[in-house]
Order: structure tokens, then C-alpha cells, then sequence
């Protein structure tokens, strides 16, 4: 019976156009490309992106959001993370684009965040006719303090890969100025063994020959 009950709920809310449509992607952005995402909006609806470069370069991306008829609504260059909200002013197919047009030789990872409506409220809180209990207020308390918490995290993970990506450069090229540094040790010694090989060789010089 609960089952049931939960099932309608859910299809009754899709039809009410209740939940919110979330996007969560992780997408390499390969050098001179662009990346283009579309998402039909439906009019005043509020939309709310966050972006992030992980690896690549200098850690930056051109990104470009446009509306149905071509107007621009978002733009930056060369970022390496933002967050942004906008209300759509027209109904249609919006496009948001990543460009790394700029970079010649080195490919992106980028993390995108896209949410489009309001927040999917509480089964039995959203559409409340009288005012909240306490426990009921405490739950939407609760849930609102679970989502920060949810992006705390990601946020959080994403930093940590940044910074892990950085370490493991930072640690190649250590290793190979360590490998170079022992080469030029290697020929150095062997240049100078030469030499002192020379000082005492038996070899007849100038000054015993007069």
C-alpha cells in the first residue's frame, strides 16, 4: 500500500512539473575545442550552473551561456571556477558552451554543476495547507543542511583531485630534474677521472723529451 501510495506521489509530481532537473558531469575538453550542452528552459525559470577546471594547463576555460534566440546571458574568459544563477526570459533550447580554443597542445578535465527549477521540496512539506510542526520544520531544516553538505563535499572533492594532479606534476618534474642532475653528476665524474688520468699517465710530454 505505502509502495503504491509513493509510486503516485512521484508520477503525480512529474506531471506537476515539481522536481527539479539536475546535471552533474565530469568531461574532458580536448585543446582547441569547444564543448557545447544544451538544456530546454522553460520561461522565469531559475537555472543555477557551477563550473570548475580540474586539470589542464593553466587551470582555465572560456565558457559562454546563450538563450533561445542567440542573446548572451553568461560569459567569462579564462576562469577556472564560477558559480552563476539567471532566470530564463524566454522559453527554447539553451546552450552552454566550454571553449579551450586558446590552448594549443594541453586538454581539459572540467567539472559542471547544472540545476534548472526550484528544489524538489519534502513529500508532504512543499505543498502544505496549515502552518509546519516542529518536527516537520526540523526535517526541511535537516534536508536544506544535508544539500550544503553535498556540495561541501564535491567541492571539496574537486579541490583534492586539483591538488593531487598539481602534486603528481610538481613530483614528475622533480623526478625528472633528479634524473638530469644525476646524468650530469655521472658525466661530470667520468670527465674528471679522465683528466686525472691524464696528469698521471706515462705518456712521454714535451719536457722529458728535451
Amino acid at each position: 500500500m505505502y509502495s503504491t501510495l509513493l509510486v503516485v506521489t512521484v508520477l503525480l509530481s512529474l506531471l506537476n512539473g515539481v522536481f527539479s532537473k539536475g546535471y552533474e558531469l565530469t568531461f574532458e575538453l580536448p585543446d582547441s575545442a569547444v564543448q557545447c550542452f544544451y538544456e530546454h528552459i522553460e520561461k522565469d525559470i531559475n537555472v543555477e550552473f557551477d563550473y570548475q577546471v580540474i586539470t589542464g594547463g593553466q587551470y582555465d576555460v572560456d565558457v559562454k551561456v546563450e538563450g533561445p534566440n542567440n542573446q548572451v546571458i553568461y560569459q567569462e574568459q579564462k576562469k577556472q571556477y564560477d558559480s552563476h544563477q539567471f532566470t530564463a526570459q524566454h522559453a527554447g533550447v539553451h546552450k552552454l558552451c566550454f571553449s579551450n580554443e586558446f590552448s594549443t597542445f594541453t586538454h581539459k578535465l572540467v567539472y559542471m554543476e547544472l540545476n534548472v527549477g526550484p528544489e524538489q521540496p519534502l513529500p508532504g512539506v512543499g505543498d502544505h495547507a496549515t502552518v509546519l510542526t516542529q518536527l516537520e520544520t526540523s526535517a526541511d531544516e535537516i534536508h536544506s543542511a544535508l544539500n550544503r553538505i553535498i556540495d561541501q563535499q564535491t567541492h571539496h572533492r574537486l579541490r583534492e583531485a586539483q591538488s593531487r594532479k598539481r602534486a603528481e606534476d610538481l613530483n614528475e618534474r622533480v623526478f625528472w630534474w633528479s634524473v638530469g642532475e644525476t646524468i650530469a653528476i655521472m658525466c661530470v665524474t667520468f670527465l674528471q677521472v679522465i683528466v686525472l688520468k691524464n696528469f698521471f699517465s706515462d705518456r712521454p710530454t714535451l719536457y722529458n723529451r728535451m
